[in-house]
């Protein structure tokens, strides 16, 4: 079998696969966070590095947030079954970069990846994450060249694949919606969440021996909670959050 069919055979499996598989990752975090100790056995430095992990994982979902807020239907779907694209998406995030959305994935999962504080950890699951999402990417755009031909093609030829190349700005064809992103990204959001808050209960079982209820942690995974099933049931039993002409 040619590489390039093996490559997008492999690709289209991961797809059909990406919104569970990289929960994968926590198998390397959690073992590595064994011997855990507070930074200079400071509990406080602790939470303001477990914030600023919270913010790099932010900042990939508001990455995520952007682009699938102004990203008209038949693109950037949820999809699992393969690939759907009615129209090629060539305004916003995505005149900078043809991938802005597991842009923001490598963002959220960095802030998880970082939470440790082990450098290498941060190394291999970046390592580990291009390599997994390359393969994506590759079937992708394979059946985006079948589907678009040459409009692709130029499309592909001035914007990056992963490196934003911010100079290639284009407004977006639509403005941004609330509703979109708050219907398709609160899972994600939680996750974000859930996976910091369990992460650091395992620090400080590590730390102290036992496990610690943390306030700071308890009252965000508590709003977390609350906004998830608040917009869960709003998506599934209303059309609140439903717009005409948005994926």
């Amino acid at each position: 079998m040619p590489l390039s069919e093996s490559f997008e055979r492999s690709g289209e499996w991961l797809f059909r696969r990406r919104s569970y598989l990289p929960v994968l990752l926590f198998l390397i975090v959690v073992p590595a966070m064994w011997g855990f100790r507070y930074p200079e056995g400071s509990h406080l430095l602790d939470e303001l590095w477990e914030l600023f992990c919270l913010a790099v994982s932010l900042l990939g979902l508001a990455l995520r947030s952007y682009a699938v807020g102004t990203t008209p239907s038949g693109t950037s779907g949820r999809n699992t079954h393969g690939q759907v694209a009615s129209q090629l998406n060539t305004t916003g995030l995505y005149s900078v970069v043809r991938h802005p959305l597991y842009l923001g994935n490598y963002f959220m999962w960095l802030g998880v990846a970082l939470f440790p504080r082990i450098w290498w950890l941060a190394v291999i699951i970046s390592l580990l994450f291009w390599r997994y999402y390359e393969r994506i990417m590759f079937a992708e755009e394979a059946f985006l060249r079948k589907q678009f031909g040459t409009v692709f093609e130029t499309w592909a030829e001035r914007t990056p694949a992963f490196l934003p190349k911010f100079k290639n700005w284009e407004p977006p064809a639509l403005p941004f919606s609330w509703r979109t992103v708050l219907r398709r990204e609160y899972s994600g959001f939680y996750g974000v969440i859930a996976s910091l808050t369990f992460l650091e209960g395992i620090s400080d079982f590590f730390e102290s021996g036992h496990w610690e209820y943390d306030p700071m942690w308890g009252a965000i995974f508590g709003v977390a909670t609350v906004i998830y099933l608040t917009l869960m049931t709003l998506k599934r039993r209303t059309r609140v959050l439903s717009l005409i002409g948005r994926s």
